[in-house]
């Protein structure tokens, strides 16, 4: 009898699912399927490592787990390097007279992912099968064969790459036959995702909000998507992350969405959000293709940041006294989540108004995020820097009073994260420092006391910045 090990890592899904699809037709109908979750020591002491993230982890796992027992299988989980714990159940398996098929795996591309699976293939019949990306490093060009660096001309090939594949999904098998003897690890229930944190696990509430997005929110994402204070996003980044959700079929139901549009505008709305998923598909590329990015300047410059870390703890906190900016830090913080205009604006107000370097606050995110994934995460920040691929040219700097008074008009969001403001008048909530005395003691807010005075004078930050950037 032939047993495929499915080694699982942030693929956390039955449906549409090719690394299984895959193990399952390389054992056939009467072959066994061991699904295998490492608890990696490297990665769970990582300082990258987030609380939240780790505990949606850990609640995804659970949830793989349920729905395996429901077609007959269940997860197998080991602690311990992946090369010796892949080789001992592989031992397991051999001494039990049974035949390894193989081990399969989706491929990953960060640099640790792939020294990792380079050393299990060195010594195991390692299998690495399609990608966390939609299309996978490699299959995205420049016609010289090199890879592209520029977002624009990539979504351009993106798409006639795409078009010429085939948009069938692989569904969920609906029985699993799994070695039942396998020995294995209780999912660790220490964690679990405090109540602040509005991502409940697993495949069936993924599908539950990308349908629920369909029917709410996609026709309409080009219009709302920047506004902080609106449900305007899909919200799916956490269950992509950890592949609870097919991008696949994620971005193939965008495509139909375009197609059915009823008018040119919801068509548009959707197509911008197809571009926002190219985007991740983007940065994965560049991270395969650049693995240097994970810790330098993707421009060759190097940059001598001031890095005060009085100037760090008040923009970690949200004690920075701009509104925008702490309502978004401390978003971050309690949800482990940040909506993408406050994630540029806040990234933006470190680099530029602050001059830290991005790596700081690009481990801060990766801390907190529940959807911190490492190609994006880095992206963002290198273009919020100017230091990356497509960065914001470096006279980019976004005025939190004016993106504020823009994306997040009445004050709502503001409100929501940042209690002591609650009370302050619209006139004055997006600069509270301009509120007379009177006003102060009236919405019980006195700046200095209650609420911090600005951490600087963004125009003479802007003005120091633009100095600062432009010798370098």
């Amino acid at each position: 009898m032939k047993v495929s090990i499915w080694w699982i890592r942030r693929d956390l899904r039955l449906s549409d699912q090719p690394v299984l699809d895959s193990a399952l037709r390389a054992v056939g109908e009467t072959g066994q399927i061991l699904p295998v979750f490492i608890l990696d020591p490297p990665l769970l002491n990582s300082p990258y490592l987030g609380e939240k993230r780790l505990a949606f982890l850990l609640g995804g796992l659970r949830a793989l787990d349920a729905d395996l027992r429901r077609r007959g299988s269940r997860l197998t989980v080991r602690h311990g390097p992946p090369g010796e714990t892949l080789a001992r159940l592989a031992w397991e398996i051999e001494s039990a007279g049974l035949e390894l098929a193989g081990i399969f795996a989706e491929a990953d591309h960060s640099p640790y992912a792939r020294q990792r699976d380079e050393r299990v293939a060195r010594d195991l019949p390692f299998q690495p099968v399609g990608s966390p990306a939609v299309l996978p490093p490699g299959a995205v060009l420049k016609p010289d064969g090199t890879p592209y660096t520029i977002y624009t001309p990539f979504n351009r090939a993106w798409k006639v790459r795409l078009s010429q594949d085939s948009h069938s999904s692989i569904p969920a098998p609906t029985h699993i036959n799994t070695l039942d003897w396998v020995t294995s690890l209780s999912i660790p229930a220490e964690l679990h995702l405090p109540s602040t944190v509005p991502f409940p696990p697993g495949e069936e509430e993924a599908q539950r909000r990308l349908n629920y997005f369909l029917e709410s929110g996609i026709r309409t994402y080009q219009v709302h998507r920047d506004r902080m204070d609106l449900d305007g996003t899909s919200c799916l980044s956490p269950y992509l992350r950890f592949g609870m959700l097919s991008p696949r079929q994620v971005v193939y139901t965008a495509l139909a969405a375009i197609e059915s549009a009823p008018d040119e505008n919801a068509g548009r709305g959707v197509e911008t959000w197809l571009n926002e998923l190219i985007w991740r598909d983007f940065y994965i590329h560049v991270l395969h293709h650049f693995p240097g990015v994970r810790s330098r300047n993707f421009r060759s410059k190097e940059i001598y940041w001031q890095n005060d870390p009085g100037d760090f703890d008040a923009w970690r906190e949200g004690y920075t006294g701009y509104p925008v900016v702490d309502a978004a830090m401390r978003q971050l913080c309690q949800s482990g989540w940040m909506h993408n205009r406050a994630r540029m604006l806040s990234a933006s107000f470190l680099t530029k108004d602050l001059l830290v370097d991005w790596r700081w606050g690009e481990r801060w995110f990766m801390q907190h995020l529940v959807d911190g994934d490492p190609a994006a995460n880095n992206g963002g920040w290198q273009w919020s820097a100017g230091t990356g691929t497509d960065a914001a040219p470096y006279f980019r700097i976004f005025n939190p009073v004016t993106q504020g008074l823009k994306f997040d008009p009445h004050g709502t969001y503001i409100r929501r994260w940042v209690p002591e403001l609650r009370h302050v008048p619209e006139t004055y909530l997006h600069a509270p420092w301009k509120m007379p005395i009177e006003v102060q003691r009236a919405a019980q807010c006195k700046i200095g006391t209650d609420y911090p005075a600005p951490l600087v004078d963004h125009a003479w930050a802007r003005e120091r910045a633009l100095d600062f950037f432009g010798k370098v």
